[in-house]
């Protein structure tokens, strides 16, 4: 019995010399659809908001979750200077946050302060670098105040 134990515990353990790899998430990490909650983790981590304020029927904010967000440099800056958070302007609090927030294209990308203070904003799709630049750009304004 014992030795049946040991024979089923050794099926189902990894290999003499390999471990188990806790996987990184691959591009930006973002809250989904909670505008309330990104507030609140920036306040407790005195970070900045990140917002991608998107449809799902658009083409260029599919484009840009698919490519731009998934860039391994742009991903670690945000990850690491923002709490970023996604929002389907057509759900949930999207509408009324689209209109209190002037929205009226997707992708619209915006910059908070902690308290919930627009910084900077753009619109439409944008490569990696171009990204980058707008978070280091936003991240100087914020500097600057």
């Amino acid at each position: 019995m014992a030795a049946m134990a040991l024979l089923v515990l050794m099926a189902f353990s990894p290999p003499k010399g390999h471990t188990q790899s806790v996987k990184k998430p691959v591009g930006i990490v973002f809250i989904e659809n909670s505008w309330l909650d990104a507030l609140h983790q920036a306040q407790v981590k005195n970070k900045y908001i990140f917002v991608d304020a998107y449809a799902t029927w658009c083409g260029p904010c599919n484009l840009l979750k698919n490519t731009t967000f998934k860039n391994s440099k742009v991903a670690a800056f945000f990850n690491d200077n923002f709490i970023n958070v996604a929002i389907d302007m057509e759900k949930g609090d999207g509408p009324d946050l689209a209109r209190q927030w002037g929205i009226q294209a997707y992708p619209t990308l915006i910059v908070f302060d902690a308290n919930g203070k627009p910084v900077t904003g753009t619109v439409g799709y944008m490569g990696a670098n171009d990204l980058l630049k707008f978070g280091k750009m936003a991240l100087s304004k914020i500097a600057a105040q």
